[in-house]
């Protein structure tokens, strides 16, 4: 199977690609920044030409956790750019042949997409939507076969936590945290299922975060 993975060089989105690749699937990198809207239109239209998409697995994202009146109105933009903007142009560019191949859409959100955070307004509202859109989607390509799901993961092990300048992270032990080999696993599960998994929740034994300096 042929497909793309959105944020493929670390995170979840790493051991995602990682985990298909080593299971045989070709996992097609972009090239463009998914705030990038025309070019990343332009690198689809040249991909679809010579392949055909099976999967489309959006796992890049931001992260912004502050109080709104302190967040600058381009890094509100940025963050809703690439948390969902990006993953719905990108399905939307790559529908057609995804419904030629009756393949699956995975949409990696968030445990802040069904719950609600102190300072998490942003990038909730980024990932709720997500969310939504992957529901609402499914109803409209369900009769085409193509699956959609969404998996909304609580804090997981990765550079998120050190690439978005937060001030908190996971507390250092395997009970408070997800391993995103376990996501992984998840993804190929989907994608192997002959039944569609519309939504799923992992979350990690134990409750709690860990303040760090920034």
């Amino acid at each position: 199977m042929t497909g793309i993975v959105t944020g493929y060089s670390s995170g979840i989105g790493k051991e995602i690609t990682t985990s298909l690749e080593s299971n045989g699937f070709r996992v097609i990198k972009l090239k463009s920044r998914l705030e990038n809207l025309s070019k990343l239109e332009s690198e689809i239209k040249e991909i679809i030409k010579d392949n055909q998409i099976e999967f489309l697995v959006n796992s890049a994202g931001v992260g912004v956790f502050e109080p709104l009146e302190t967040i600058s109105i381009n890094k509100i933009k940025n963050l809703i750019d690439i948390n969902l903007i990006a993953p719905i142009a990108l399905t939307k560019l790559l529908l057609p042949s995804l419904k030629k191949s009756k393949g699956t859409i995975i949409n990696i959100t968030s445990i802040e997409a069904i719950k609600a955070s102190k300072f998490s307004s942003i990038y909730s509202a980024s990932k709720a939507g997500l969310r939504h859109f992957s529901h609402s989607l499914f109803e409209e390509v369900r009769k085409s076969e193509v699956k959609v799901c969404s998996i909304n993961p609580d804090l997981t092990n990765t550079e998120f936590f050190k690439n978005n300048n937060l001030k908190f992270c996971p507390i250092d032990e395997p009970t408070y945290y997800i391993d995103p080999k376990e996501i992984a696993k998840i993804v190929l599960l989907i994608l192997k299922s002959n039944s569609v998994i519309t939504d799923i929740t992992i979350r990690p034994k134990k409750v709690g975060i860990s303040s760090k300096k920034v």
